[in-house]
């Protein structure tokens, strides 16, 4: 329990208070500068719609963005065609000062599987044109996705080139599996964040107005309606549900300062309004039909988690161990129980051929160690194996069709399958582990190394530490394709990237292909 008295006081003192519940429109708005600095985006699509998203902002460094503490209105259309002739839908919303100027439309009644384009007005200033999409509609038949699956996108580490890579392959989709933006600088690079760590409401605003200023970034997210989730780093390292990285700090303050991460990240990102954030406490776990083709499940592994197992006397969060007893624990959770149950209920009511799991980290079990002793990172599901496993009896007791989990994390390449016990080399398989690299963010884990872990845990396929990147994932009713594409360098906006690998996935056989 916490004290309601010093929450608040956190909440004020972190500048998390309404400060204009109900301001003065502003009928007529003038603006110093042009007001979508930030671009625009869309994400989370239906069979009729899907999420629209701008943010006003003539000075995205100041305090508010440069605007008075005044509702602004903003006229939003979509259209059939590039050149904004055929509006088939359009409307004006409120753009609230306590929500940082960002509007979330909800665009309904439209046809499937088309696309569409986008544009905002306000006052005398018209938003870029954006392009998007709608889901095809339930059960119809589906000849390909494709997405983007990325992760990791340090500013201070290099340039987000690979984005315009990734909309040179023409996705359907991103799905985006954490770290978004980095609270803090970890071994700055190429550019600086030009801010100490985010605390603050404002600290937290300013960090993700600079990240959706990178031009590449700006682009793809104008062109591909986007799925996302969160890890850690929108937040702060390491964090787990309410519990701090640092043991010291008073849990009124630390959930305080969580309220403003989670507001800032949705005043920033092209969510439901369903996920808008209640002071703490955010509902960003959904799941996304595309026709009988796919179900794509997005998972949240940070807000509900139970505290990672054995950890280190002087800090919370993650740690290397050889195995403990509190890493057993059969109550451990990485979801919760509520999201683990919908999670079960949602894949058993699937029913399309691929169900593709997005989350944070590496799924697989990853034994650091060589010969009989066993060393895991607990920030991972190593850290809730019971979790682990209980996810993958639901996956077998449901006989759910063809599915992958996807995720993140750890700044590099991870193929691999899913056994139903990881040390018994006779378990079946029942699904595939995808886990992407970083887009920028630098790696810890040295090539040489690979070789030993490989053999160490043989159901890991493949790694790779060397590149950053993305990886393409194009899915047919026969088969799923995972090309990892990696960027020749983050320290160049115009570098080169390349398919390092390719991996395939068949049509009702859990299990890898090398291509």
């Amino acid at each position: 329990m916490i004290d309601r008295r010093e929450f608040i006081a956190a909440l004020g003192a972190l500048g998390l208070l309404a400060t204009a519940p109900n301001a003065r429109t502003q009928p007529n708005p003038k603006f110093s500068a042009y007001p979508f600095s930030l671009g625009v985006a869309s994400g989370y699509p239906s069979s009729d719609g899907f999420v629209l998203w701008t943010r006003l902002a003539p000075a995205p460094d100041e305090p508010r963005g440069g605007l008075a503490p005044e509702a602004i209105p903003v006229r939003w259309e979509v259209a059939g065609d590039e050149s904004m002739r055929d509006i088939v839908a359009s409307g004006e919303e409120l753009a609230q000062p306590d929500w940082a100027h960002s509007v979330h439309i909800e665009v309904r009644g439209l046809q499937p599987a088309r696309q569409y384009w986008y544009r905002f007005t306000s006052g005398d200033a018209a938003s870029p044109t954006g392009r998007t999409r709608t889901a095809p509609a339930a059960g119809a038949a589906v000849a390909r996705l494709r997405c983007i699956l990325a992760s990791c996108q340090h500013y201070e580490q290099g340039y987000f080139g690979a984005y315009r890579h990734a909309l040179r392959d023409d996705p359907d989709l991103v799905i985006f599996v954490g770290d978004y933006i980095y609270e803090q600088s970890f071994n700055p690079g190429v550019r600086s964040h030009g801010m100490p760590k985010s605390i603050t409401l404002d600290d937290f605003r300013r960090r993700y107005a600079l990240y959706k200023r990178d031009p590449d970034l700006m682009a793809l997210h104008a062109a591909v309606p986007w799925l996302l989730t969160w890890d850690d780093h929108e937040f702060e390292n390491d964090y787990a549900n309410d519990h701090s990285l640092i043991r010291s700090e008073a849990p009124e303050r630390f959930l305080a300062r969580r309220a403003g991460a989670y507001k800032a990240y949705y005043e920033h990102q092209p969510l439901r309004r369903s996920m808008r954030p209640e002071g703490p406490d955010a509902l960003i776990y959904t799941e996304v039909p595309w026709g009988q083709l796919a179900q794509i499940n997005m998972l949240d592994g940070r807000q509900y988690r139970t505290p990672q197992p054995c950890q280190r006397a002087d800090r919370g969060g993650g740690n290397y161990l050889v195995n403990c007893a509190e890493r057993l624990e059969p109550a451990a959770t990485m979801l919760g129980f509520t999201q683990e149950a919908w999670l079960d209920r949602s894949l058993a009511a699937s029913r399309s051929r691929w169900n593709l799991i997005a989350q944070e980290t590496l799924f697989s079990q990853l034994d650091l160690s060589m010969g009989e002793t066993q060393t895991f990172w607990t920030d991972a599901w190593d850290g809730y194996p019971a979790a682990r496993k209980r996810l993958l009896a639901s996956l077998q007791k449901n006989s759910i069709s063809n599915p992958v989990i996807m995720g993140g994390d750890s700044h590099m390449f991870w193929v691999s399958e899913i056994p139903l016990d990881a040390d018994n080399p006779n378990s079946p398989i029942v699904a595939t582990d995808l886990a992407v690299t970083s887009i920028t963010s630098r790696t810890l884990v040295p090539s040489w190394a690979l070789g030993a872990l490989l053999n160490e845990n043989p159901h890991i396929k493949y790694a790779n530490t060397q590149y950053r990147g993305y990886m393409r994932i194009t899915v047919t009713p026969e088969k799923l394709l995972a090309d990892l594409r990696g960027m020749e360098s983050v320290e160049s906006r115009d570098a080169r990237c390349e398919t390092i690998a390719s991996f395939a996935v068949e049509d009702g056989r859990p299990g890898l292909k090398k291509l």
